[in-house]
């Protein structure tokens, strides 16, 4: 038996940036069998790496102050010789690890506007071919998403959070597009609604759930891990959403995704894949920053992306993605 190649990766704090470099896990998985992972990972995207294969350990690297978490984790993998480690943080931690070969983001390479997969993918030199976001899902995980769905398809995912105000649309804006789009002339009739949250994005999804009919309705916000969500968007037939974490999942899941843009910038944090389109209102990314510098007012910035316009977008996106339904879930 080969030995096993250990692998150190060490990967982003927030949801959407580590699903966006999700994919130079698979490609390591993918060319060097017997590879033994240990990722870091912050405490709220690290359950996104749960179920992958070869993993030994998996790390929820909290921050601390005067930069100490480093120095914790430092003492956590120091006593092993890697064979690879990844640091997609930058840290400079690698420094001070045996190592064979280290690849490690530089700050210089992320400051070119390039999408953050591919910026991601230039820590190991492949930005010609960056890999797709792709996260691994076990069987158990892929069974509990089976048993909250059913069997009923199609099904409309939407997410109507997101984590500043800024960059939600307008809830009931949600819910009139949801309305139209499953309705008898819309692009799903009849279409089961599933709507995807955190806990705090429960008053934010209210309005959509309001218009649902219960028999249709599928409410999991605050109630899923982020996992558990993944499964369950590779079983959906279109995702809407604002930019955010999940708006990410669902294109790394291979939903049809639908991300609603104002003061973030889609050229970097697009949804990436064939079936994934950024949407936003007459206003480029640098109207919202003239308008708001910092970026940091409570308002919602997305007042002018009209419903029609959304409406539009997504049967479109149906339409286009039509040779490829249904789709089968694939772990």
């Amino acid at each position: 038996m080969a030995a096993r190649f250990p692998i150190l990766f060490i990967t982003a704090s927030r949801i959407g940036d580590a699903v966006l470099a999700s994919g130079l896990l698979k490609r390591l998985h993918d060319e060097i069998p017997n590879a033994a992972f240990t990722v870091v990972a912050g405490p709220v995207a690290a359950p996104l790496f749960r179920d992958m294969p070869g993993l030994e350990r998996l790390i929820a690297l909290e921050k601390q102050p005067r930069g100490l978490h480093w120095l914790s984790l430092w003492r956590q993998v120091r006593g092993r010789r890697w064979g690879l480690v990844v640091d997609l943080r930058g840290s400079g931690l690698s420094r001070f690890l045996s190592a064979k070969r280290r690849a490690v983001k530089h700050r210089a390479n992320a400051a070119d506007g390039v999408h953050k997969v591919i910026e991601a993918a230039r820590v190991l030199r492949l930005e010609d071919d960056p890999p797709e976001p792709f996260l691994f899902a076990s069987p158990q995980t892929e069974a509990r998403a089976e048993a909250i769905l059913g069997p009923q398809r199609p099904i409309l995912a939407v997410a109507p959070g997101a984590n500043w105000v800024g960059k939600t649309w307008p809830a009931e804006r949600f819910a009139v597009a949801v309305t139209e789009l499953t309705g008898p002339q819309g692009a799903l009739p009849d279409a089961r609604v599933l709507i995807l949250g955190s806990a705090e994005d429960r008053w934010t999804a209210e309005a959509v759930r309001r218009v649902i009919p219960r028999e249709r309705l599928i409410d999991t916000v605050g109630k899923l891990d982020l996992l558990t969500a993944y499964a369950c968007l590779k079983r959906a037939r279109l995702f809407i959403g604002n930019d955010s974490g999940l708006m990410h999942l669902a294109a790394a899941a291979g939903a049809p995704t639908l991300g609603l843009f104002g003061p973030s910038d889609d050229r970097l944090y697009g949804p990436w894949g064939a079936h994934a389109r950024a949407l936003r209102g007459p206003r480029d990314f640098e109207a919202f920053k003239a308008a708001d510098p910092g970026l940091n007012q409570k308002i919602v910035h997305m007042q002018d992306l009209p419903v029609e316009w959304v409406v539009a977008a997504a049967r479109d996106l149906v339409a286009a993605t039509e040779a490829a339904a249904p789709r089968r879930a694939q772990t």
